[in-house]
């Protein structure tokens, strides 16, 4: 059986880095880890061949190879998807689909032949079964959540990983929390689970031994959603992994903002090599954490929080939302306020969207709210419910938001601001290569001639190299990220401009 596996291309996006992909000659952020940990579930006998769209065109020569085809994807890649699955019955292909895009939206996919839905170690191993057995059925759903202990390692020879800005890794699966707005506990439950030492360290070894040296993400949910074994066992056994390796490695993942109350746990993730971690601020605003359900949140000084983390060595990356029932109109400018106080560079501000399987789409509906359903890109200007705050009042906010923190001068002074108390402690040292030199050169070209923020990234190039000179690196790769970030909602503004 030769079996094509298939990565939709994604859209455009805060999180697709392609503007900045652009100064580092990378195709893409990441790896597609979901297909390639499919992969490994496969029978061994089949011929296995992968097209990610985000890196390689999908040829039809790989159509006509193909038995059957297995696609994975999110809602960002829905359009994509659509697409691929026409050209695939062009060719008489059965398809295999999985992932989070079909296991909330399996009715909008009629034409796939068999629906491998929810988590592929439960219900993959049960299509294959039929599938050998001539029997297959269209479905396959569960409620029985997956033990990752049984999950196996990624096949990353099906990859060429020089495509790629950073690798990825998933230890856990699954967030403590509830959050009204999120589809993290409906996909994945509310206990988190978690695979062995062992299992993390066979796939660090494999990242390894690919040559790899770099960022790696741990994917989890919340990767402090079991803090006892995460404290005792797995930063323990990472610390000792890295530094026998000479340090190959730097991390991030996504938390909640209590770790900020453990300084202990803070260290040990700092010390193991963690220097980012994605956290889900939202908003400043009380009355919307609590409407939300935002738990950890709650009667904090979030400003405080933030600064702590990052003085610990830990980058704090943000997501915030607009468009919350109990939102004041006074909301655009303590958002603002507040994300240039913070001194955190990757803000990324996104207007409320309704998810199909949460718990606020369920609550949406129930009011005779809902529009349609949710683009999976809640920074492309658009609304998919009827909110409570006039609409042309809210996107006219959400505007503002935008180009205020991304203006280059405030992103400039905010991240001058970040470099400032930033104290990262892990080890890794960037290689000083012809790659480096070449992308520093075309970030000078780019940012420091031909863009408008080019006086600002001088100013910062200069400070940098007499005031944080070990965070010069740092400080390059977050000026490319600004540039991509106000690229991508300048795109997204035209877009909808446009319509």
């Amino acid at each position: 059986m030769k079996a094509l596996l298939i990565y939709p291309e994604c859209t455009e996006t805060f999180w697709s880095f392609k503007y900045a992909l652009k100064f580092i000659s990378r195709k893409a952020a990441y790896p597609p880890l979901g297909l390639l940990t499919v992969a490994s579930m496969l029978p061994a006998d089949w011929e296995l061949q992968l097209v990610d769209m985000n890196v390689a065109e999908l040829r039809d020569e790989s159509l006509v190879w193909a038995d059957i085809v297995c696609i994975s994807a999110m809602s960002i890649q829905q359009k994509s998807t659509k697409e691929v699955i026409s050209r695939c019955k062009m060719y008489d292909l059965k398809i295999i689909a999985g992932g989070p895009l079909f296991t909330v939206n399996a009715s909008e996919f009629d034409s796939v032949d068999y629906m491998v839905l929810d988590e592929a170690e439960v219900t993959l191993r049960e299509f294959l079964d039929d599938f050998t057995a001539g029997t297959p059925k269209h479905i396959y759903s569960t409620e029985i959540r997956a033990n990752l202990a049984e999950t196996p390692a990624p096949r990353w020879d099906l990859i060429n990983v020089k495509n790629y800005s950073a690798m990825n890794i998933q230890l856990s699966r699954g967030c403590p929390y509830d959050c009204e707005f999120c589809n993290i506990t409906s996909l994945f439950g509310r206990a988190p689970r978690m695979k062995t030492t062992a299992q993390m360290i066979m796939e660090l070894d494999n990242i390894y031994q690919m040559g790899w040296r770099g960022g790696v993400f741990f994917v989890d949910d919340n990767f402090i959603g079991q803090k006892s074994r995460v404290k005792n066992e797995v930063l323990p056994t990472l610390m000792r992994w890295m530094e026998a390796h000479k340090y190959p490695f730097y991390f991030n993942t996504q938390i909640s903002i209590n770790v900020v109350d453990d300084p202990e746990l803070m260290d040990l993730m700092s010390r193991a090599g963690f220097t980012a971690v994605f956290i889900g601020i939202e908003t400043p605003n009380e009355t919307s954490l609590n409407e939300c359900n935002k738990i950890p949140n709650r009667n904090r000084d979030l400003l405080r929080n933030i600064h702590t983390i990052q003085q610990a060595g830990l980058q704090v990356q943000a997501g915030f939302i607009v468009g919350f029932d109990n939102d004041p109109l006074s909301i655009f400018e303590q958002l603002i306020t507040f994300i240039q106080s913070s001194g955190i560079v990757t803000a990324m501000v996104g207007l409320l969207s309704a998810l199909n399987g949460t718990r606020l789409y369920k609550r949406l509906e129930t009011e005779e709210r809902l529009v349609h359903n949710a683009t999976g890109d809640n920074t492309d200007y658009t609304l998919n419910f009827v909110p409570k705050m006039n609409p042309e009042t809210l996107l006219t906010g959400y505007q503002q938001i935008i180009e205020s923190i991304y203006k280059p001068n405030n992103f400039y002074t905010r991240l001058k601001t970040f470099l400032r108390e930033y104290h990262p402690r892990n080890k890794y040292k960037p290689p000083f290569n012809f790659e480096v030199v070449y992308t520093l050169l075309k970030t000078m070209i780019s940012l420091g001639i031909i863009e408008k923020e080019r006086t600002y990234y001088w100013r910062l190039f200069f400070w940098t190299l007499f005031h944080r000179i070990k965070l010069f690196p740092l400080a390059i790769i977050m000026s490319a990220y600004g540039y991509h970030f106000r690229k991508s909602f300048e795109q997204h503004l035209a877009v909808q401009t446009a319509k």
